[in-house]
């Protein structure tokens, strides 16, 4: 049976045996808001086949690289950023390429979007 990518489908021992990590390892990262994992009405912890890949990552990160699990978390964030803009970024060229082949933009209709300012401790002016 194929499950979707970001359906919950393993419990917290098969991911720690997938992944060779302590079931403790996983609750560390939920309790730093790292993942967060579906729960049932039980309250048993279901991960998709997305938390897996976002924990290798993290693993990566902690383990290859060095960095701590503050470092891990601000890393993630900025990632998620990123991908948000880049997002947007593709959306507005679809735009301008339909305004571009129309000629034409209706007026409740920008090209151009705020994006809220991100602000994270790391980058505070002093």
């Amino acid at each position: 049976m194929i499950h979707q990518y970001e359906e919950p489908v393993y419990l917290i021992s098969i991911v720690a045996k997938i992944l060779d990590i302590h079931p403790q390892t996983l609750r560390q990262y939920e309790r730093e808001n790292l993942v967060s994992p579906s729960r049932t009405n039980g309250r048993i912890r279901l991960y998709s086949q997305k938390d897996i890949d976002r924990i290798k990552l993290i693993l990566r990160m902690t383990r290859e690289l060095g960095v701590n699990l503050a470092g891990v978390d601000i890393i993630l964030r900025l990632k998620e950023n990123v991908d948000d803009m880049e997002q947007e970024i593709s959306e507005l060229r679809q735009e301008v390429t339909r305004a571009h082949n129309t000629r034409s933009v209706s007026p409740n209709k920008s090209l151009v979007t705020k994006k809220s300012i991100y602000e994270m401790i790391i980058f505070e002016s002093k």
